[in-house]
């Protein structure tokens, strides 16, 4: 049994819940204006926005990286 929606695209479904494009880590660099190893760095020390793999590939979720600088920032601000 498939799944339908109104449009008949089933990946309809999983647009509404995905971003547009996942961030890389080159884009991170240039965001924060840091070098690209310091994004290596963090997703090393687990101390950056998390991060997925898509195969070799690192990936960001903008929503995280949003949500994570947020934190930074609350952080910071006490």
């Amino acid at each position: 049994m498939g799944l339908s929606t109104p449009s008949g695209d089933p990946r309809e479904i999983l647009r509404a819940g995905l971003p547009d494009r996942y961030l890389t880590p080159e884009d991170l660099a240039s965001m924060f204006v840091v070098p690209i190893e310091t994004i290596y760095g963090w997703r090393k020390k687990r101390t950056g926005p998390p991060g997925f793999r898509v195969g070799r590939h690192i990936r960001y979720d903008p929503a995280a990286v949003r949500a994570w600088t947020r934190e930074q920032a609350e952080r910071d601000a006490d």
